[in-house]
């Protein structure tokens, strides 16, 4: 480095000024404050709690159902993924999403509440919000063979908008799949 050049001159006293400040911190760390709790006289950012983490798993339709989002809990919902020839298959999963995020919509007093914790592929597909779209949680999934191409359509875009603005969380399976899976 050679101090004929101006700039060079003229970035001492910054690097000056920070090696004196790690050096010397204007305030000293504070030794007596208890884990999770708020100090003023230090930043940190470091949240108070830990977020709660998502685990990518395979859920039942009781399990799913659990999840409704009724007294404040997550928000789940399932839409089956439609292969890449624009087909419904047996074999292809239901994507579950985390909708907690859209509670004001999937919430219990949304407007497309009672998706919630439920496999929305149907209504989804045909555009209806009705209670018969909504396959029981205690029988078997909807193997959504009677839907129209449009509809199959549909369904697509509406799984890739889950996809765009949701966090994938898991899949929808078979209660005895998951039976299966489980050694039972």
């Amino acid at each position: 480095m050679t101090l004929s050049n101006p700039l060079n001159l003229l970035l001492i006293p910054p690097i000056l000024y920070l090696a004196f400040r790690i050096v010397f911190p204007s305030h000293p760390p504070s030794t007596n404050v208890v884990p999770g709790e708020y100090d003023a006289d230090v930043y940190n950012w470091m949240p108070a709690t830990h977020p709660e983490v998502i685990v990518h798993r395979k859920y039942t339709a009781q399990e799913l159902a659990e999840l409704d989002g009724k007294g404040g809990g997550r928000i789940l919902l399932a839409i089956m993924r439609v292969g890449r020839d624009g087909k419904v298959s047996k074999g292809l999963e239901r994507t579950v999403f985390d909708v907690s995020n859209g509670r004001s919509f999937y919430g219990p007093d949304g407007m497309y509440g009672n998706f919630a914790g439920r496999d929305a592929s149907r209504g989804m597909a045909k555009q209806s919000f009705d209670e018969e779209m909504l396959t029981p949680v205690d029988q078997a999934l909807d193997a959504l063979d009677d839907l129209t191409q449009s509809e199959v359509d549909n369904m697509s875009g509406w799984h890739e908008h889950f996809e765009r603005k949701y966090t994938v969380c898991g899949e929808l399976v078979e209660a005895n799949a998951e039976d299966a899976l489980r050694g039972l």
